[in-house]
């Protein structure tokens, strides 16, 4: 129960750029693309993750810069990689300035 208390406590924390883009992945619904958001899988919790498509989506801030922090993200990424997924990683600029693109890169990774 924990891990499920603790996803939900992560979708009422959301940084800015992850909030402007979960209101962006929600209106893709209406093209067949279900997104959810900080769902936990295989020990990790998932920015925001379409199970029908394989895709995940990360949302990478500041704190992803650090050489240790992108080796655990390859590692991440290689994990679920390996069980078919495609990860999927836009940093918090890119969302800022960018979101149209974001989103276009989304719908054409999952259509």
């Amino acid at each position: 129960m924990a891990i499920i208390a603790k996803a939900r406590a992560m979708r009422q924390a959301l940084t800015p750029a992850e909030a402007r883009l979960w209101k962006a992945l929600r209106a893709l619904r209406s093209e067949g693309l279900h997104f959810r958001r900080q769902a936990p899988l295989r020990g990790y919790y998932l920015d925001f993750f379409c199970w029908d498509r394989g895709v995940i989506v990360e949302v990478d801030g500041s704190s992803h810069l650090s050489e240790d922090r992108v080796r655990k993200d390859r590692v991440r990424d290689a994990v679920f990689a390996r069980e078919g997924f495609v990860t999927l990683r836009f940093d918090n600029l890119m969302i800022r300035d960018q979101l149209q693109s974001v989103v276009d890169h989304v719908c054409a990774v999952c259509l």
